[in-house]
C-alpha cells in the first residue's frame, strides 16, 4: 500500500485506469462537463488548466475497481477491510518535516477550484477534508466539508447541524471563540474514504486510515491550527470558521438537484500550503466518485450493524437508483417469515437517511437491479409484504420531503419466498451444464 494521492495515481496509471487530458481547460464547467462524460469509467488527469499552474485530477475512486484499489482489498473483500481498520484504528506516526510545506500562499484565487454546475453560486472545493479538535473528548476529528470560495480569504462552509463538526464549532462558539481547523486537499483515498465514514464520537478517523493503509500513513502539526494532518497532502489550507459570520449559500448534492439556501458558517484564511507541482482533487457532486466515497463507508457500516442484529445477513447494498444514500437492498438466508421485516427494521436504523428498503432471498443478487425487481415481481405482494412508515425523521437532501421538518415517509418491501406457498414454485429453473459451455464452441 501506499500512503499519498500520487502514488495512488502512479498504480493506476499502470493499472490503465488512468486517462490524462493534455488539452488545456477551464475550471468553469469544462473540468466538470469531462467528468461527467467519464463518470463510471477512468480517472482523469487534467495536466493544463487555464490560468493555474495545479494539475487537477477527478474521478479518482469513480467505479468499486479503484475504491479496493484505495482500500487494498478485493472488491468483495471492501467492507470487511473498512470495518475491520475501525475495528482495529491504530495512531499513525508524526514526522516533522512535511511534503506540504514547501510552498506557501495567503490567496484563494491560487487554488483551481472548479464551478460545477450552471446555477450554483460560484466555485467549490468538494473534495475537502476538515481537521478541528474535539474539545470535549481531546481527540482529532475528520470530516468531509464543500467549501465555497467567497473572495480571497473566505469561504462559506456547508456544515450538517448535529454532525461532529458542527458540534465542534457550536462548542467553540458558546465559548466566545472561533473554531480553529485545517483543511486538507489531494490525500490517499483511503483518507478520504475514513475521513467519510461516520465514526463515533470521539474517534479519530485518521488512525482509520492509517490501518487502511497499513500502518503507513505519517502526519505533521500545522503551525497556525496545531491539527495533525496527513504529511503528504498536496494542498493543507489553514485558518478559523467565524463564531458570528454566516453566508447564504446552496449546492448539487448526491441527488444530483439543487439543495434549498441555507445560512452557512464562514471560514476566514490563514494560509495555504502546498506541494511542488501541485496536484488539485476534484469531486464531482452527484456522479459516480461523490456517492462511492459517501455511500460505501455506509453501506459498510449497515452490513456490520445487520449481521449483529440478524446474522442470516448476507449482503446489503446501497443502490446506483438511490443515489447510494436513499435506497437499499439487504440479502439474508431467511430462516423465519419474520425475518425479513426484523431486516426493514434493522436497517432504518442503522441509516437514517434511508427512504426505501428491499430485503431479498440469498439466491438474488442484490447489487443487480433486474434480479431485485424479479424478486418483486414473484415474491411480493402488497397487501402482506409492504411496511409504510409515515412522518419520520429522514435526509434533508430529498426534494420530495419535508426538507424543513426533516420529515419523510418510508417504504420496505418484502421480496422473499413465502414458507406458507410451495418451494418449488420459487426455484429459478437451471439449465445443467450452462456454466462450463463457451460460446465460442459453437459460434465458429
Amino acid at each position: 500500500m501506499t500512503s499519498d494521492m500520487r502514488s495512488y495515481i502512479d498504480i493506476l496509471s499502470k493499472k490503465g485506469e488512468l486517462a490524462i487530458v493534455k488539452k488545456k481547460v477551464s475550471t468553469k464547467f469544462e473540468i466538470a462537463a469531462v467528468t461527467a462524460k467519464m463518470d463510471g469509467s477512468k480517472a482523469l488527469l487534467f495536466e493544463n488548466v487555464k490560468n493555474s499552474k495545479f494539475r487537477i485530477v477527478s474521478n479518482l475512486v469513480g467505479t468499486r475497481k479503484r475504491f479496493a484499489y484505495a482500500v487494498g482489498a478485493p472488491e468483495n473483500k471492501i467492507h470487511e477491510k473498512v470495518i475491520s481498520a475501525i475495528k482495529n484504528a491504530s495512531k499513525p506516526k508524526i514526522i516533522q518535516k512535511p511534503k506540504f510545506a514547501e510552498n506557501q500562499s495567503r490567496d484563494l484565487f491560487t487554488l483551481p477550484i472548479v464551478t460545477h454546475f450552471e446555477k450554483e453560486p460560484g466555485p467549490f472545493i468538494t473534495s475537502a477534508i476538515i481537521y478541528t479538535k474535539n474539545q470535549e473528548m481531546g481527540t482529532q476529528n475528520s470530516s468531509f466539508n464543500r467549501l465555497l470560495r467567497l473572495d480571497k480569504n473566505h469561504f462559506s462552509i456547508r456544515m450538517v447541524e448535529g454532525r461532529h463538526l458542527h458540534r465542534t464549532f457550536v462548542y467553540a462558539k458558546e465559548h466566545g471563540e472561533d473554531l480553529k481547523v485545517a483543511i486538507s486537499i489531494g490525500v490517499h483515498p483511503a483518507v478520504s474514504i475514513a475521513g467519510a465514514y461516520q465514526a463515533d464520537w470521539g474517534k479519530d478517523e485518521l488512525e482509520i486510515a492509517n490501518e487502511l493503509l497499513n500502518k503507513k500513513l505519517s502526519l505533521s502539526r500545522t503551525p497556525y491550527s496545531g491539527m495533525h494532518v496527513p504529511s503528504e497532502s498536496e494542498i493543507i489550507i489553514e485558518g478559523r470558521i467565524l463564531k458570528d459570520k454566516t453566508h447564504k449559500e446552496w449546492m448539487v448534492e448526491m441527488l444530483r438537484t439543487y439543495d434549498f439556501k441555507r445560512e452557512q458558517p464562514v471560514f476566514e484564511l490563514d494560509r495555504i500550503y502546498h506541494r511542488t507541482n501541485p496536484i488539485f482533487h476534484d469531486v464531482l457532486a452527484g456522479f459516480a466518485e461523490h456517492q462511492l466515497l459517501m455511500g460505501m463507508p455506509i453501506e459498510a457500516k449497515i452490513n456490520k450493524e445487520l449481521k449483529q442484529v440478524l446474522p442470516q445477513t448476507k449482503n446489503v447494498v446501497l443502490t446506483q437508483g438511490g443515489c447510494k444514500w436513499l435506497h437499499a437492498v439487504v440479502q439474508i438466508s431467511k430462516k423465519r417469515d419474520s425475518d425479513a421485516k426484523k431486516a426493514i427494521d434493522a436497517t432504518f436504523s442503522a441509516h437514517r437517511s434511508l427512504k426505501n428498503v428491499v430485503v431479498v432471498d440469498d439466491d438474488i443478487d442484490p447489487s443487480d437491479p433486474v434480479a431485485v425487481e424479479y424478486a418483486m415481481a414473484t415474491r411480493f405482494q402488497a397487501d402482506k409484504d409492504l411496511v409504510i412508515i409515515s412522518k419520520v425523521r429522514g435526509s434533508s437532501l430529498d426534494p420530495s420531503s419535508d426538507q424543513k421538518n426533516l420529515l419523510t415517509a418510508k417504504m420496505g418491501v418484502d421480496a422473499t419466498k413465502s414458507s406458507s406457498k410451495r418451494a418449488e414454485g420459487f426455484e429459478i429453473a437451471k439449465i445443467p451444464g450452462i456454466e462450463k459451455m463457451s460460446l465460442k464452441n459453437y459460434l465458429k
